[in-house]
């Protein structure tokens, strides 16, 4: 009786085991087939910039003294030749002063006689910041508003990606105050002085925003995303489905007589990662053959012509 216990607990673990063995079995991945297809490709990059004046211009008295008005506000527009603010020269101020201890009539009497001196714009543009108020005493090294004529956007770029930016090229920005919208760009200015970022050599490019948000202002980081190269109505393929050997390219063409791979030499172009152009070797009718791996081998059910070396080897036939 002992002996049958024995024999059925061993039977009901082998049991157990197979069970458990077949459920846990991984089956064998389907190699994929696809066609090339027609279609366009683009290479993109991505550069970070910072918006700012194009022109900055610091607004400062022409003599000493005292502000009697500033006649401007932040974001306000300007035209050249319109007066930001007034102000009393220190001699002025001190005539002023002594004439209000006195009267009225005193202090009209050299307001008409000692004109005060306006600050004058430069500028068309805005006013990007305002420093001083009324009643302030400054010297001519004060600033007392700051103009700028355009907001732009500034990017520092990398000296191998510079060759794909021209002038009057069209950019999408993107702000980081927005992040679910864009507006288009234009370079304008590509340096041609270099400066040393991070032990990077980068070259300034800006970037006039077209149709910018409303809250679009100076300092804000901003993404320019930059269409280096496309391609429309040509052949494409998934990167997987390209491998390489010795700097040339491969692919697999299944045959449809036999079944059979045949690995095809082919000529490539532009690569953004995801797809590939298709120069030359292949057609859109061919079928081109993905391998899936399984524990790290080559699924090789099907026969390959020049065995499964020949895939990234010798043999095959090129074009």
């Amino acid at each position: 009786m002992k002996k049958i216990i024995i024999s059925v607990v061993v039977l009901v673990l082998i049991i157990t085991g197979v069970i458990f063995i077949f459920k846990n079995k991984k089956k064998s991945p389907k190699n994929q087939e696809v066609y090339p297809q027609r279609g366009s490709i683009a290479i993109e990059f991505r550069e970070t910039g910072e918006v700012q004046p194009r022109n900055r211009l610091e607004i400062k008295p022409q003599v000493s003294g005292r502000i009697e008005d500033i006649l401007v506000v932040e974001g306000q527009k300007i035209k050249k030749g319109e007066i930001l603010a007034w102000m009393s020269s220190t001699d002025r101020a001190a005539l002023l002063d002594a004439a209000r201890s006195q009267s009225e009539e005193e202090v009209k009497k050299w307001e008409d006689t000692y004109k005060p001196t306006p600050v004058i714009a430069p500028l068309n543009g805005f006013i990007v910041v305002r420093n001083k108020e009324p009643g302030q005493t400054v010297s001519v090294n004060d600033t007392i508003v700051v103009m700028a004529d355009v907001l732009i956007i500034a990017s520092n770029v990398d000296e191998t990606d510079l060759r794909y930016i021209k002038l009057e090229q069209k950019v999408k920005i993107f702000l980081d105050a927005y992040p679910d919208k864009y507006f288009d760009g234009i370079v304008e200015h590509i340096a041609y002085e270099s400066t040393i970022v991070n032990n990077v050599t980068v070259y300034e490019v800006k970037i006039r925003p077209e149709n910018p948000p409303i809250n679009f202002r100076s300092g804000m980081t901003a993404t320019i995303e930059i269409k280096a190269e496309q391609k429309n109505d040509i052949l494409l393929l998934p990167v997987d489905a390209i491998s390489s050997n010795n700097n040339e390219k491969y692919v697999l063409i299944k045959k449809e007589k036999n079944g059979r791979f045949e690995r095809t030499k082919i000529i490539t172009g532009i690569n953004n990662g995801k797809n590939v152009e298709i120069i030359s070797g292949i057609t859109e009718k061919d079928i081109i053959v993905i391998l899936k791996m399984n524990n790290n081998k080559v699924d090789s059910s099907p026969q390959i012509r020049g065995g499964i070396g020949g895939i990234f080897g010798g043999g095959g036939r090129g074009r």
